[in-house]
């Protein structure tokens, strides 16, 4: 009889101990179930930069034309996952923001084009080109990247190596100027869309500061129409 009570006992406890991990698991289902709905689902952002607004009419374009003999980032920024700074050595790619092409060649439409408006250019070709240019430009972007290592101080950081040169047929010659420039831009928040906003505004107002500069600089103006018309 002793025996016939174990068995039974044995029984009801597997019984009892399968009940509960039954309902330890249903339950488990249930709250991972309401965590996943009360998340909003993440969607990958896609995202360009913005073209230079249209010239006002206040740079008057020249004869010289602009030949962009290349234009590179540099990595880590060259890939196509927006890149934030997190901290004092730390940076991080964001798998949900992206641009739609690789930023090299999303940028170089618009970089032609705040050239072309501001720079007094006739016209501002890539590398390549059946127009020869009589100047031509390496552009170097060293830096790309929101720092968002304080929330309420979030900003749009750029920082570009820009040199021009005289050109024969294309081909460099002399430099004409060499410059280093770079935006800090505080965004309204530590978000992509935000950053973007604030890239649009830095290299717009690099941009200017290079029309600026090149308006200083010594350009033998001599060669200009002789060297295009060929």
């Amino acid at each position: 009889m002793n025996s016939c009570y174990r068995v039974n006992t044995m029984k009801t406890l597997r019984a009892f101990h399968q009940w509960i991990v039954n309902i330890l698991a249903i339950l488990a289902a249930i709250l991972v179930l309401c965590g996943c709905l009360s998340k909003p689902p993440l969607h990958k952002q896609t995202f360009t930069f913005g073209a230079p607004p249209t010239a006002s009419g206040g740079a008057v374009a020249g004869d010289r034309v602009l030949g962009i003999r290349h234009l590179r980032i540099a990595p880590p920024f060259d890939g196509r996952s927006l890149v934030y700074r997190t901290g004092e050595f730390s940076y991080v790619r964001d798998p949900y923001a992206e641009f739609l092409d690789p930023p090299e060649e999303e940028l170089m439409a618009p970089v032609r084009g705040w050239l072309s408006r501001a720079g007094g250019f006739s016209e501002v070709v890539d590398a390549g080109s059946a127009l020869k240019p009589n100047t031509v430009v390496e552009i170097n972007v060293t830096q790309l990247y929101g720092d968002f290592r304080w929330s309420d101080h979030a900003c749009a950081v750029v920082t570009m190596h820009l040199v021009f040169f005289e050109a024969r047929n294309g081909v460099p010659t002399k430099p004409i100027l060499q410059q280093e420039y770079s935006r800090s831009i505080p965004v309204t928040a530590p978000s992509a869309a935000a950053l973007m906003e604030g890239w649009n505004q830095a290299f717009g107002g690099i941009f200017a500061e290079v029309a600026s500069d090149l308006r200083r600089s010594p350009w033998d103006k001599s060669a200009t129409v002789r060297t295009t018309n060929k």
